[in-house]
């Protein structure tokens, strides 16, 4: 026996060892070699003798001194010295702050030689050292080499697995710890709640953690929330929130997040209300999970309130995010370009987060100019990223290019299309009228089409009037979603408005037996802090009379310039008058015409709708923008439609609906295409669906108008058409 400095420590032999160890030919390391970096030094510790090469050790450990560490080591280890297991320990720390993976089992190596048994905290030291660093086999080894295995061992390996979504041997260390006799603790829990991903694993835990009496734990609460809410189950998470004695910021947090996250923006700001009269401060978390409510429910300036909060943590990225993504999906692109711009490190997120939406608002050119920025900055796109990107092609029409992204996506950036980048590029197909390449893309699609897939396709078969191929899209549709209302009525309209009847009956019979009902449309609008809410065919709004009134006179105005409602967007079961009715009681008008009463001229009028804006709406809204001269912002579950007051987005609409309008009418009057344009340029009209716009502002194209253009329906007895008179 010999002792040296202030650690004893006895070399045996391995008979008399009860620890397995791993053996020293298993892992994989170089040989105990000092730092290949000149030390003036060296020489005083390789000489130093016995009695003071531990101390020095244990001296160079405490300073985070590595490399001379591990020159110390080497001597111990050719004099048979070993530290204490807490010097070792320190030693790990600074291995692992460096991330000095080949340093780190180089001291794993030293520690098991010759026999040393070390201590099951230095075991468990090192299998940390193993997980931080992402060599899970090793730990597994270690661990399972281990002769005792105490709670921190097993808590090490389960949060190790559940960060590394294997799920189910988390599960299954937690049986054989408690088979073990090792008792859980709210770390335990913690970690294997994260692992849960069914709601009956979730509940036999919950009652573990009951049984245990750990449930009033912050950190098992909170874990509980988390993933109650991720399942869906949010009831659950609030009874264990409302279960809490006395209040803790992360448990707060935890459950603002969670309803934020499942897109129950009320509650999470009721919520929120809550935690500042129980008098919590807001954090970075909490500002977070509230702009996320604030973005489900599209409101500004409650979001420009929290940003006045945020200022002061600076550039907390993941705030700044969270930012930016409200001000983007709020429509007020200012406020998202500004804080871009003054973010001093952008991620990819932030880049993914302005570039889609620059794209959904509609400024699509812009878009692929920031990707592109995006580029030489040096910041690798993802998989989020190209979605925007083919977004922004989509709804520019930029064909070409939509395709080469697609195509090309593995080749640049490494990353796999997804059913959602195809489903951007179907679109694409479907706006320029490529139906037969659009399905075709579909079927040749990497992974199966889901519903999502088809309604694209079957909205581009209702634009171009392809029947045919809008039964089997919808069809589809219906085998994987039976009870998709839209599908069915789009179906109905489609049979109706190429006088196929008796496919209408059968589709109508079909949704009444399956007891199909569609979700009435609902718009919100926030006025003066408070949000008002219209539902199609709700009368319970204070001022709806008001309303009503007003929206008569506007359809009157309208009409004056040429406006006529388009009934292809109603139920075909109604009658021509009846179809107009319906459409004006669409939600979103309802809204428009009530911040139109309630905000000052300068304001813009924003609105949420729960279901896809329809066209008709979409043709009323920018007509009302032109003539208001207000702006109009309208968020739909698909994208945010910007109505601004510049008339060439006005006849940009109308001219799309032109171009089809002329189709009918030239095949109705037997005419070609040219005769019909000759006929009316000799009458001074000037079809709108042939004028270079773009040319035509700028003062050059097709036609020279140096008057002020006048709109005028000229109206037939089945269709209408807009022309342009100087």
């Amino acid at each position: 026996m010999q002792r040296v400095g202030f650690s004893l420590r006895v070399p045996c032999s391995h008979s008399v060892l009860r620890m397995r160890a791993i053996p020293i030919s298993k892992l994989k390391c170089k040989a105990l070699q000092p730092f290949s970096r000149p030390c003036s030094h060296v020489p005083s510790v390789s000489e130093s003798p016995p009695s003071t090469l531990v101390q020095q050790f244990t001296k160079f450990c405490y300073q985070r001194d590595l490399p001379r560490a591990m020159i110390a080591m080497e001597a111990m280890q050719r004099c048979g010295l070993w530290a204490d297991s807490v010097v070792y320990s320190e030693l790990v720390k600074c291995c692992l702050a460096r991330r000095a993976v080949q340093q780190g089992k180089l001291v794993h190596k030293h520690v098991f030689s010759n026999g040393y048994q070390p201590k099951t905290f230095l075991i468990n030291v090192f299998i940390n050292m193993y997980v931080k660093f992402a060599l899970l086999e090793e730990a597994q080894e270690l661990f399972d080499e281990m002769p005792e295995r105490n709670v921190v061992s097993w808590t090490t390996m389960i949060s190790a697995y559940s960060n590394a979504k294997l799920n189910h041997k988390a599960l299954e260390s937690l049986v054989l710890m408690l088979r073990e006799g090792v008792s859980p603790n709210s770390f335990t829990y913690s970690s294997v709640l994260r692992a849960c991903n069914g709601l009956s694993n979730l509940k036999q835990l919950h009652c573990c953690i009951f049984k245990a009496g750990l449930e009033s734990d912050v950190f098992v609460r909170s874990a509980l929330i988390d993933v109650y809410s991720k399942l869906g189950e949010l009831p659950n998470a609030l009874g264990i929130f409302n279960e809490m004695v006395s209040g803790d910021l992360v448990v707060w947090n935890s459950v603002i997040g969670a309803f934020a996250q499942n897109s129950d923006g009320d509650e999470a700001l009721n919520l929120f209300k809550r935690m500042k009269r129980a008098g919590f401060s807001a954090e970075e978390a909490t500002l977070t999970s509230v702009l996320r409510a604030c973005t489900v429910l599209a409101l500004l300036e409650l979001g420009r309130q929290v940003h006045v909060h945020a200022v002061k943590y600076g550039q907390d990225l993941i705030l700044n995010n969270a930012l930016l993504d409200m001000y983007c999906k709020c429509g007020s692109l200012e406020d998202a370009n500004s804080v871009f711009t003054r973010l001093e490190e952008k991620d990819v997120i932030s880049w993914s987060t302005m570039i889609a939406g620059l794209a959904q608002n509609g400024f699509s050119q812009e878009a692929l100019r920031l990707f592109e920025q995006m580029k030489v900055s040096g910041v690798k796109p993802n998989y989020i990223t190209l979605l925007g990107v083919l977004f922004a092609c989509s709804h520019a029409g930029l064909l070409e290019d939509g395709w080469y992204f697609l195509q090309n996506m593995k080749q640049l950036f490494g990353i796999d299309p997804g059913r959602e980048h195809y489903g951007c590029v179907i679109d694409l197909l479907g706006r320029a009228g490529k139906l037969d390449e659009a399905a075709r893309l579909i079927q040749e699609m990497e992974g199966k089409p889901d519903a999502v897939t088809w309604r694209t396709l079957l909205g581009a078969c209702r634009v171009h009037r392809n029947v045919d191929l809008a039964a089997y899209a919808a069809n589809q549709i219906l085998k994987t979603d039976p009870d998709d209302a839209g599908t069915y009525i789009l179906l109905s309209n489609i049979y109706a408005n190429s006088q196929r009847w008796e496919d209408v009956t059968e589709v109508r019979k079909s949704m009444k037996a399956r007891g199909v009902t569609k979700e009435p449309g609902c718009s919100w609008i926030e006025v003066n802090k408070q949000i008002h809410a219209f539902i199609l065919g709700d009368d319970s709004h204070p001022q709806i009379d008001e309303i009503n009134r007003q929206l008569s006179l506007l359809i009157d105005r309208l009409m004056a310039v040429g406006y006529i409602p388009d009934t292809n967007f109603v139920l075909q079961d109604l009658e021509g008058e009846q179809r107009e009715v319906s459409l004006l009681s669409h939600s979103e008008k309802l809204a428009i015409v009530f911040g139109l009463m309630s905000l000052s001229k300068g304001k813009t009028v924003r609105i949420r709708k729960n279901l896809r804006i329809c066209g008709d709406c979409h043709v009323f809204a920018k007509l009302v923008a032109k003539m208001e001269e207000r702006t109009i912002v309208i968020r739909d579950p698909i994208r945010w439609v910007g109505i601004q007051t510049v008339f060439l987005a006005l006849l940009k609409v109308l001219q799309e609906r032109s171009k089809l309008q002329m189709a009918e009418q030239i095949q109705k009057h037997n005419k070609s295409n040219d005769e019909m344009e000759k006929f009316l340029v000799q009458k001074d009209w000037i079809p709108l669906w042939s004028i270079d716009l773009e040319g035509m502002l700028n003062g050059a194209g097709r036609c020279v108008l140096r008057m002020p253009l006048v709109l005028i329906m000229c109206k037939s007895t089945a269709h209408s058409t807009w022309f342009v008179r100087p």
